[in-house]
């Protein structure tokens, strides 16, 4: 007889941009059986495009999210220019770079540390550890490590401290502390903890150094069809070294506390890496990021190439956007099962609800999210799939990086426990460093070309009608963004976005989705603690506010949620 069931809901996930619902089931030993991923929220941003300006894309588009602003801010921005034919100048290009570098580190920072970091280490264990200790723990896996010294940790304690006594945790309120899936000793919980506290003003360095070439952070406004403004930062030698300068910064600490983070991780956490513990589903697939040429998408080199891998033929194969679809079959909306390209996709919200006791229906449409597939199979985006994917290229910058990440942790690290969930989160950690090691470069070429006179930041479009699409990695994952333009105003408009790849629901053949297949035979220490259900689906840093949107055209409020925490 078949072993009951239990189902366990977690609605909404905590630490993440967004609604996001998971349910699993469990079998008696706390094994999951079974998962659904479904976002509570429709999307409208394609509905919202409709008849705008095409200078104002970019701008609306990059509203789409608070976190990945500037990644959408450029991909509905190129997206004009691939419809009208418009060819931007060097400078601008490696400006867009530049900016879309300080947002990769602002966004891996963050999400390591204050979004996913917690999953891994124990705040209240940490106050129990010895600073003595911890600072001579900190040299095993950096011989310079960030900020470690026994004081440093141990006014992190005392700070903490104080936090518990008031009773006010504020961040650290409702963890699942002194649950037996935390690995690492009170000494390495303390340096995360401290760590933790010392990102917080890196992050702030790293928002600044968008600002310099941006405008501003998070929504930065020097994109435009054509090129960039901010010609006059440009040029000016003391701006120029000043977002350096915060680089910099943020590179130092990935070298010397992000990096070595993930390699006490993964020492700690090495058994959950060799069983494969969050790995999901088998295909991985990424647009590339960081053009470092002028040639159109997908010819031209980047620093992360484009392509599709396959884990169990170790194959990486091209990309044709027009193996992609959209298949809505458990999603909130009308269309035809097989799916649509997103050129011809058309957005029709289509709510049939929940079960009468609450819960997703399993049988039907369960999530606003739709389900992207690439050749009718679901794939994983994100830094993983970038490192893979370069790897599989014989990339020597990105396969020396991987490579070192595996001889840096003390018991080892195979290549065969990149699949999993310590892997995605210590992917994002390498890619970071990659990033990091390649912003000096991009500024020197820059500056030599406005030593050479060369200062043209700006094309100007020719043409007012046209069809295309930008397809460009964001941090989380693989963006791409579908316009038709007439007469100067969008007629047609479609993102897909990374968290809907990895977040999809189920399709017309009953494929998972990555979060969905990821957590399939996870292991629970305690079952009503889902806290490595919760490290698994963090792992892919989810963002969902970029998957679904709802606005009333006349401006009244559409609804009032309050969550009990």
């Amino acid at each position: 007889m078949m072993a009951q069931l239990k189902r366990f809901t977690i609605d909404p996930i905590t630490r993440i941009e967004g609604h996001l619902r998971i349910e699993v089931d469990l079998d008696p030993n706390n094994v999951v059986k079974d998962a659904y991923s479904s976002s509570g929220m429709f999307r409208g941003i394609e509905l919202i495009m409709q008849d705008r300006d095409f200078h104002d894309v970019g701008l609306f588009a990059q509203r789409i999210c608070g976190v990945c602003t500037y990644t959408h801010y450029r991909v509905g921005t190129e997206a004009v220019e691939a419809a009208l034919g418009v060819q931007i100048p060097t400078d601008a290009r490696i400006v867009r770079n530049l900016l879309h570098a300080s947002l990769f580190l602002h966004d891996h920072v963050v999400h390591f540390y204050q979004l996913h970091g917690m999953d891994w280490f124990d705040v209240v264990a940490a106050l129990s550890a010895d600073p003595e200790k911890a600072a001579a723990v900190a040299l095993k896996y950096s011989p310079t490590p960030y900020n470690a010294g026994a004081g440093t940790f141990r006014a992190v304690q005392e700070r903490v401290s104080a936090l518990v006594a008031s009773g006010e945790l504020g961040p650290f309120a409702n963890g699942y502390w002194g649950n037996p899936s935390y690995k690492l000793t009170p000494e390495q919980d303390l340096i995360m903890l401290s760590h933790y506290l010392d990102a917080l003003a890196v992050q702030r360095t790293l928002a600044q150094a968008m600002a310099v070439f941006g405008g501003k952070n998070p929504h930065p406004q020097s994109l435009v069809v054509g090129g960039v403004t901010s010609i006059m930062d440009i040029v000016d030698p003391s701006r120029v070294a000043e977002f350096l300068g915060k680089m910099q910064s943020g590179a130092q600490f990935i070298q010397n506390a992000y990096l070595p983070d993930i390699r006490m991780i993964a020492d700690a956490y090495i058994q959950e890496a060799k069983s494969g513990e969050g790995y999901g589903v088998p295909d991985f697939m990424s647009y590339g990021a960081f053009p470092l040429d002028n040639i159109p998408w997908p010819k031209g080199a980047m620093l992360f190439p484009s392509g599709v891998f396959n884990r169990n033929t170790q194959m990486v194969t091209d990309l044709n956007a027009d193996q992609i679809k959209e298949d809505v079959t458990r999603a909130w909306y009308q269309g035809p099962n097989e799916g649509v390209y997103p050129g011809e996709e058309s957005t029709i919200p289509d709510y049939t609800g929940y079960e009468a006791d609450g819960a997703l229906n399993r049988s039907g449409k369960y999530s606003w999210i739709k389900a992207p597939r690439y050749q009718g199979l679901p794939m994983e985006t994100g830094p993983l799939a970038r490192l893979l994917i370069g790897r599989a290229r014989k990339d020597p910058l990105i396969e020396k990086a991987m490579t070192d990440f595996e001889r840096s942790v003390p018991r080892g690290f195979s290549p065969d426990e990149w699949y999993s969930t310590v892997g995605r989160t210590a992917a994002r950690a390498v890619e970071a460093d990659i990033i990091a090691s390649q912003v000096g470069a991009w500024v020197d070429e820059l500056a030599a070309n406005v030593g050479q006179g060369q200062t043209q930041t700006y094309t100007a479009p020719s043409n007012t009608s046209g069809e295309g699409f930008r397809l460009l990695d964001a941090p989380r994952g693989a963006l791409g963004h579908w316009i038709r333009i007439e007469n100067g105003r969008v007629t047609h408009y479609q993102a897909v976005v990374p968290s809907t790849w990895n977040a999809s629901p189920r399709d017309h053949k009953g494929q998972m989705g990555p979060y969905e297949a990821s957590l399939i035979n996870t292991r629970l220490a305690v079952a009503n603690q889902p806290l490595e259900v919760l490290r698994t689906v963090h792992s892919f840093d989810p963002c969902i506010g970029c998957a679904v949107h709802i606005v009333d055209s006349k401006g009244a409020e559409v609804a009032r949620f309050q969550v009990d925490v």
